[in-house]
């Protein structure tokens, strides 16, 4: 069966776009522990980013890669989230193929920090 949401079009779907990405962010903020976890690293790692521009002097570009890379871990989390509450909705019950998903969701948010702790080595170490 189809969506009844699939038929809008125009300024309605952006509309109802918008909220239901709030509310995704809503639901993640406030059932998903790892994400409060990673929003607060990124409230405190994008301004530390800022600082860093101004004291190091760093390019516009890097620090759009240091604030990019931070971004990049709250969206993986969220498709993470999103991943297990899908499995979890299809069954509870322990299952290889659910174990397969949720464990490479996991394997993407950890790769997507390593990513933040590479990106930000590289630029910090470039400038000394």
């Amino acid at each position: 069966m189809e969506s009844p949401f699939k038929g809008k079009t125009g300024l309605t779907r952006l509309w109802n776009a918008l909220h239901y990405s709030i509310d995704g962010i809503a639901d993640a903020y406030r059932l998903e522990d790892a994400f409060r976890q990673e929003v607060f690293l990124a409230l405190v790692l994008i301004p530390v980013s800022v600082a860093l521009r101004l004291w190091l002097h760093l390019s516009p570009t890097a620090h759009a890669l240091m604030v990019a890379s931070v971004l990049l871990v709250l969206i993986v989390e969220l498709i993470n989230s999103a991943i297990e509450a899908t499995v979890d909705r299809v069954s509870l019950e322990h299952h290889k193929l659910s174990k397969r998903a949720k464990d490479i969701g996991s394997a993407s948010v950890l790769i997507a920090l390593i990513n933040v702790l590479a990106v930000w080595a590289c630029i910090l170490i470039g400038e000394f």
